[in-house]
């Protein structure tokens, strides 16, 4: 996550002026975005016996409401947003389901979910499937470790994420392969946008 926390550093000092403010949530939708492009069948559902691939990418994101709840509104072609705009776009949604004041077309139509339990001090969880969806990406707290880099061991910020995904559509190595490309990008997040 270290790369990921200094881009965003970066990127939050650059457009703070505008009002934005990259989260970890935002960047993460934005890399599991770009995922699903290149991994399909993890934006596929099953109709019937039938197993249909979405045109669009549209990721859900899991919002705890203040009273209580959950609302999971939907980034809409969320693979076609860059960083700023994708950034409005959560804050917007996040700030409706909040306050509910939501559209309802900002509740519908999600393709693959992320949801975030980082700051409730979780490290990982297992995440349930949202329907007809064939996968759900959980993310946990960053936390300091220790790891080993070029033969040392020094402190680095780590999190885990997991994969949910429906065998009858996905089997494990597809799910490893997307959620690898997912990791690619967090540690390379340059690469975004």
């Amino acid at each position: 996550m270290k790369a990921l926390q200094e881009f965003r550093n970066v990127f939050n000092a650059e457009h703070g002026g505008e009002g934005l403010k990259l989260t970890v949530t935002d960047f993460i939708v934005a890399a599991v975005a770009k995922a699903l492009r290149e991994h399909e069948l993890l934006n596929a559902f099953l109709d019937g016996d039938e197993l249909v691939f979405h045109e669009e990418v549209n990721v859900a994101v899991a919002v705890a409401l203040p009273a209580g709840g959950l609302l999971v509104p939907v980034v809409h072609n969320a693979d076609r947003l860059g960083l700023k705009e994708l950034c409005k776009e959560t804050k917007r949604l996040v700030t409706a389901a909040k306050a509910s004041r939501f559209n309802f077309d900002d509740m519908v139509g999600s393709t693959f979910t992320v949801t975030n339990m980082g700051m409730g001090d979780i490290d990982a969880f297992s995440p349930i499937i949202q329907y007809p969806e064939s996968a759900i990406l959980g993310l946990g707290r960053t936390v300091d470790k220790p790891v080993v880099v070029d033969g040392a061991i020094v402190i680095r910020p780590r999190a885990v994420l997991s994969i949910t995904h429906d065998h009858r559509i996905i089997d494990g190595m597809p799910a490893a392969e997307f959620l690898k490309t997912v990791v690619h990008y967090i540690e390379n997040p340059n690469l975004i946008d």
